[in-house]
């Protein structure tokens, strides 16, 4: 069985909310870390984003990432 789904979040970011119930309505399986509880995490972000702490960050079992996708491109991205 591959990994889940990492997507890094916020407990304040509606986008993540949004997100992360599409994910669940379309059966995608993923695993939450709050950037705001673990350093190491808001880390990895800012590493796939330029140095920004943008969220949601997404990084699928290949280590590919994207941050702030539409549905579309969370299952564009898992058929890849």
């Amino acid at each position: 069985m591959t990994a889940p789904v990492t997507i890094y979040s916020t407990v304040w970011c509606g986008w993540c909310r949004r997100l992360k119930a599409q994910m669940e309505r379309a059966g995608i399986d993923f695993r939450e870390v709050d950037i705001e509880e673990d350093p190491a995490a808001a880390e990895l972000v800012m590493s796939v984003n330029g140095g920004m702490q943008t969220v949601p960050t997404l990084v699928f079992p290949d280590g590919s990432a994207l941050a702030n996708p539409t549905l579309a491109q969370v299952k564009a991205q898992l058929a890849a």
